[in-house]
C-alpha cells in the first residue's frame, strides 16, 4: 500500500471493490447470510477451490440456518481491497488479515471483537497467538493456522563445493565469494516493492538485534545500528555476488526463478509450499530445511493467520458470524486446512499436518518466530522503507543514507497516523 495516509487510499480505492460483495443482512428464507473473503492459503488454485467450495458445503450442512459465501481472493493489492471495502461499508464479514493488518483495522474502528466465538475453546489456543490478535484487552481476530518460515538449502550445490550448510551470517559471507567463482549466489533475496517485508528484510533486522519499531511503538527504531548492519549485510552480499543480479526487484516465485534453475544455493525465508516447489524442481534428495539463519541471535518471520471480523457486519447476522468463526477454529477444521495448506495448527489439541524432518525442523522453528510488529502504520511504514534497500542493493545509496532516509518518510507516517 502507498505512503499516503491509510482513509484516502482506503477512501480512493472503495469505487473499485464496492459492489464485488456485499454483507448480508439476512436472507429471505430465514437463513442469516454471512460472506468471507478467503486468499491463497492453500497455493494449488485447483485445490483451494475444490477445499473451500467443499468446506463452504460442510459448514451449512451443520449450520442449514446459515448461508455461508465464501469468496476467494488474491493477495495482490489486499490491503487497498479489504480498505475500499470497510470504507465503503460494502463487503465481507468475516476476512482473513494478519496481526499488523489487524492493529491497523482496529485503530480504524473496521473490526469487532470476537472473544464470544472463542469462549468455550480459548484454553486450547496457543496464547501467543491469541496475544497477536489482541488489542484494548479485547480479541479481534481467530487465529485459524499458524506459518512458519525458516531457510531452505540446494545441498548439492554445497556439497559439490565442499562447503558445509551455512548457519549464521558469518558462515553465508564466507561461502560466498567461492559459490560466486562457480556463477552461483549463495542466497537469494526478494528485493520487490511487493514482497511485504515481513518475508525479505524484516528477518534479517531481527536477526541482527534490531526491531521495526521503538517498543511503545511510538517511533522507527529501524534505523538502528543493528538496522544498518542488516541493510549490510544485503550490500555485501551483493558486492560479492552473493545475491542474484536482480535481487533489488526480485519477486518470491520460485517457479521458473534462479532458485529453481540451481542458480541459487539457499532461501532464507521461506515455508514447506515453496520448498516443494523446489524439490520438483531440483530433485527430492537435492533441498533440505534448517533452523533461521543467526546474526546477533536467530529469529524468523512466522504468524497466525486471523479470521477477523469486520465492522461491516451486521447485528441480525452476529451470531451467524460467530458460527462461523468457531467450526473454521476448531481442531478438525485446522487439521483439515492444515493438511492441504502445510501450516501449523493454533492449537493444542489439534495434529500437525505431517512428521518427518520438514516438520521436526519446523516445529524447532517456532521457538523463533516472530509475528511482525503490529502497528496501525505497519504497511505504510514498509512502503515508505523497501524503495530505500533498492536503492542501497542498486549501490545508489549507502545502507546508513538509505535506512536515514526511510526513516525520516516513516516518522513522517507514523506522525500521519
Amino acid at each position: 500500500m502507498s505512503a499516503r495516509p491509510f482513509r484516502l487510499a482506503a477512501l480512493a480505492a472503495a469505487v473499485m471493490v464496492a459492489a464485488t460483495a456485499c454483507s448480508g443482512s439476512g436472507a429471505g428464507d430465514g437463513k442469516s447470510e454471512v460472506t468471507m473473503w478467503m486468499y491463497p492459503v492453500i497455493k494449488d488454485e485447483a485445490k483451494s477451490k475444490r477445499y473451500w467450495a467443499e468446506t463452504e458445503a460442510a459448514f451449512e450442512k451443520a449450520h442449514p440456518d446459515v448461508d455461508l459465501s465464501i469468496q476467494l481472493q488474491t493477495f495482490d493489492k489486499r490491503d487497498a481491497q479489504i480498505s475500499a471495502a470497510l470504507a465503503a461499508g460494502s463487503g465481507p464479514d468475516l476476512v482473513l488479515i494478519t496481526p499488523d493488518q489487524a492493529a491497523t483495522y482496529h485503530k480504524l474502528r473496521g473490526l469487532l471483537p470476537v472473544d464470544e466465538a472463542v469462549t468455550e475453546d480459548r484454553a486450547l489456543f496457543d496464547p501467543e497467538t491469541l496475544e497477536a490478535a489482541t488489542f484494548d484487552g479485547e480479541l479481534y481476530g481467530v487465529p485459524v493456522f499458524q506459518n512458519i518460515y525458516t531457510t531452505a538449502y540446494n545441498t548439492k550445490i554445497f556439497a559439490d563445493a565442499g562447503l558445509e550448510l551455512p548457519k549464521t551470517w558469518d558462515d553465508v559471507l564466507k561461502a560466498a565469494p567461492v559459490l560466486a567463482k562457480k556463477g552461483i549466489a549463495v542466497m537469494d533475496y526478494a528485493g520487490s516493492t511487493e514482497q511485504t517485508l515481513n518475508l525479505s528484510f524484516y528477518p534479517l533486522l531481527w536477526q541482527a538485534g534490531g526491531t521495526v519499531f521503538t517498543e511503545d511503538g511510538k517511533d522507527i527504531a529501524f534505523d538502528s545500528p543493528e538496522g544498518v548492519s542488516a541493510l549490510r549485510f544485503l550490500v555485501d552480499l551483493k558486492k560479492q555476488g552473493g545475491l542474484p543480479a536482480e535481487a533489488a526487484t526480485d519477486g518470491p516465485a520460485v517457479e521458473g526463478a534462479p532458485i529453481a534453475k540451481g542458480e541459487v544455493a539457499m532461501r532464507a525465508v521461506t515455508f514447506l509450499p515453496e520448498v516443494k516447489q523446489m524439490r520438483a524442481a531440483l530433485g527430492e534428495r537435492n533441498v533440505a530445511l534448517g533452523l533461521p539463519l543467526k546474526g546477533k541471535v536467530q529469529a524468523t518471520y512466522g504468524n497466525p493467520g486471523l479470521l477477523a471480523l469486520t465492522s461491516i457486519n451486521k447485528d441480525e447476522n452476529r451470531e451467524a458470524a460467530y458460527k462461523v468463526l468457531s467450526y473454521l477454529g476448531s481442531a478438525r477444521s485446522q487439521e483439515s486446512l492444515n493438511a492441504e495448506a502445510a501450516n501449523f495448527p493454533t492449537r493444542t489439541d489439534a495434529k500437525a499436518p505431517g512428521s518427518g524432518p520438514d516438520f521436526r525442523t519446523l516445529g524447532a522453528t517456532l521457538r523463533y518466530t516472530n509475528p511482525g510488529e503490529p502497528s496501525p502504520a505497519a504497511r505504510q511504514v514498509m512502503a515508505s522503507l523497501a524503495p530505500y534497500i533498492q536503492a542501497a542493493l542498486g549501490g545508489d545509496l549507502s545502507a546508513e543514507e538509505a535506512l536515514k532516509k526511510a526513516a525520516e518518510e516513516a516518522r513522517a507516517v507514523l506522525a500521519r497516523s
